[in-house]
This record gives C-alpha cells, sequence and structure tokens, in this order.
C-alpha cells in the first residue's frame, strides 16, 4: 500500500499561499506571491531531487494542477523537475473539471475525493505525493489519509494569506527528520501521531 505525502511550502505564520510568484495566486487581493523564491538553494534542490526520486504519482487539488499545468508543460525537457512532472501519472481533485486539461499523464479523479484517494492508496506501489493543494490537504487530514508532511517552513511572516491548516484543523504530529537549508528554510518531515492530553498541576 502507498503513503500519502504532503510536500509544501510555508511561511512561520502558516501562509502557503502563491509561494512561486505574483500571480499565482492573488485570491483575497494577496500581493505577496513569489515569497518562496529568494530562499531557493543548493540544499533545497537536493532535498527535492530526493523526494523525487522515491515518489510515484502525484496528487492535486483544481487550482494547484492548474497553475502548474500552465507553467511545466512548456519547460525544456532538460529540466529535471518537468520532465518528472510531465511524465508521472498526476491525479487531480476537482468538483468543477470535467475533464483533466491538456497536460499529459493526467487523470481526474472520480466521485468524493478522499474514498478516490483511499482507493489509490491501495493500488499504487510508491507514494502518492501532494504538492500544494491546501483545500485537498485539508479533506485528505479530515479523513487520516496522510502519511506525512513534508514542510518546508520559511523564516518570514507574511500576515496575511491563506494557510496550510486554518481554524479547527487539528492534528498532533511527530517530527522524524529535519535538514536546514543555507537560507535558514527547515524542511521538517511530520507523521501523525496519537493525540496527547496534558494537564498542568
Amino acid at each position: 500500500m502507498s503513503e500519502v505525502v504532503v510536500n509544501t511550502n510555508v511561511t512561520l505564520d502558516g501562509v502557503m499561499q502563491a509561494p512561486a510568484g505574483p500571480d499565482e495566486d492573488t485570491r483575497g487581493g494577496f500581493v505577496r506571491g513569489g515569497w518562496a523564491r529568494p530562499y531557493f538553494d543548493q540544499v533545497m534542490a537536493e532535498q527535492a531531487g530526493e523526494g523525487i526520486a522515491k515518489g510515484g504519482a502525484f496528487l492535486f487539488g483544481r487550482r494547484t494542477y492548474g497553475h502548474f499545468a500552465s507553467v511545466w508543460p512548456h519547460q525544456p525537457d532538460d529540466d529535471m523537475f518537468a520532465k518528472v512532472l510531465n511524465e508521472r501519472t498526476k491525479y487531480v481533485a476537482s468538483r468543477t473539471l470535467r475533464e483533466p486539461l491538456e497536460w499529459r499523464n493526467s487523470t481526474l479523479l472520480k466521485g468524493d475525493a478522499a474514498d478516490a484517494v483511499a482507493e489509490l492508496k491501495g493500488q499504487e506501489d510508491k507514494d502518492l505525493v501532494i504538492l500544494g493543494s491546501g483545500e485537498l490537504i485539508r479533506s485528505l487530514m479530515a479523513h487520516d489519509l496522510i502519511d506525512e508532511y513534508r514542510l518546508l517552513i520559511h523564516p518570514l511572516v507574511l500576515g496575511s494569506g491563506r494557510r496550510l491548516f486554518t481554524d479547527g484543523t487539528f492534528a498532533t504530529l511527530r517530527l522524524v527528520d529535519s535538514t536546514t537549508t543555507t537560507t535558514g528554510v527547515v524542511i521538517a518531515t511530520y507523521r501523525p501521531a496519537e493525540p496527547k492530553v496534558g494537564t498542568t498541576t
């Protein structure tokens, strides 16, 4: 059985909106897009390469999928990330799309996303990797379908923007690995853990 692995950029205050560019996602009047770019370094590239090498198919929510589909098919084939993203299977969870966009190896999940992903976990041999896709992440969290969270925590506070974990989200996680890049990004890997109840005396 495969595992579902989240791989996403976040700020110290949990914002995940538009890390790659100013026009990536401007919902809510967000004007700070592209905040992750200045922090990319060789350490992050190597970590990303390792994650890509061991992963299998990708899982996307509609919005992240649409953005990726507008960018990566047009990148040169010798780009390591473009090659992997274009060639591997991509599963898309959407309530509005009737068919996937023109990005090869894309499959639109049918029915409820949680049910479809639970079925995929029993069919795939390698990890199912979620890139971005906050709404999908939260939906799968509610059904205990996420096995690992690989968070690239950037050393900045934006004060606004869509957050990975919204009000009402609850999860107890266990840190299993961490790496710090030369630019101060903490790449932290967490796995679900049993909730702990503490008391004060």
